[in-house]
């Protein structure tokens, strides 16, 4: 199946997981026992597991229910309410829609981090992507190249801009297989769908992703920036404690893990 003008074969599964962590019941605090409902890009899906878990330590009284999904398809969900209370996208530019659509809290969208490209094959792949970097994908060894689907999904828009940016895009473009997600686009690598994956760096980071893999990192300059940004929903439920959350993840404890996991950060 053709995608979307680029001529590019396509493969599209919806694959969304909920994480829900359980309130202690009796612990102080400001949350009150509140529930914040986050829709939250793929790309977020390991780094925010620790982010959950530093913040449920700081608010044990606050639980986060956490759906992971295609950053553009949140984004057409919330135009029309989903039961959300945050939105955390991987391009800043859905919640700024959103606000200027009257769709948030006033004055509550922000910047979290800049995401990074990272190409990943399996341990096991005859290709060294270390060495070779992105001229690995015109290898004929590489069959298929997994990357998430650039008509809505922030890292394949940067991934095809990579490809050209390097002159590869042509030669590549054959090869290509689209995920749902950046984090559909690495299980494709995974399972063996495809030999190779221009992905998320921070997925790529996470402790089982670096000991099946070989990881390149995709210098900054050859896509451009992936402003991750995010807004609380005009009708959350409990907005104070989206906003609990909010200010956690601007906060230095998140910046620390928002780095191990190899994001770059806005200026505190």
């Amino acid at each position: 199946m053709k995608g979307g003008g680029f001529g590019l074969v396509s493969i599209i599964c919806v694959v969304t997981v909920a994480v829900v962590a359980a309130a202690t019941p009796g612990c102080s605090g400001r949350g009150d026992g509140a529930v914040v409902h986050v829709a939250a890009a793929s790309d977020l899906r390991f780094a925010l597991a620790d982010l959950s878990a530093a913040f449920r330590s700081a608010h044990p009284d606050v639980a986060l229910d956490i759906s992971y999904g295609s950053s553009g398809a949140f984004y057409a969900q919330l135009l029309n309410h989903a039961p959300y209370d945050l939105f955390l996208s991987a391009d800043v530019e859905y919640p700024r829609q959103l606000a200027q659509r009257g769709l948030t809290v006033p004055n509550s969208e922000f910047t979290y981090a800049y995401g990074r490209l990272a190409l990943w094959t399996r341990a096991s792949s005859a290709v060294d992507v270390t060495t070779a970097g992105l001229n690995a994908l015109a290898d004929e060894r590489i069959a298929h190249v997994a990357i998430a689907n650039p008509e809505h999904a922030p890292y394949g828009r940067a991934a095809v801009s990579a490809l050209r940016a390097r002159g590869l895009y042509d030669r590549v473009a054959p090869k290509l297989v689209f995920g749902e997600t950046v984090s559909q686009a690495l299980q494709f690598v995974q399972s063996g769908a495809a030999d190779a994956g221009i992905v998320a760096l921070s997925l790529a980071r996470s402790p089982a992703g670096e000991r099946e893999s070989r990881v390149a990192a995709i210098a900054d300059d050859l896509y451009p920036r992936i402003e991750q940004g995010g807004a609380i929903l005009g009708w959350a439920v409990r907005p104070e404690a989206a906003r609990l959350f909010r200010a956690f993840l601007l906060g230095r404890d998140a910046r620390v893990i928002l780095e191990r996991y190899g994001f770059r950060l806005p200026e505190a």
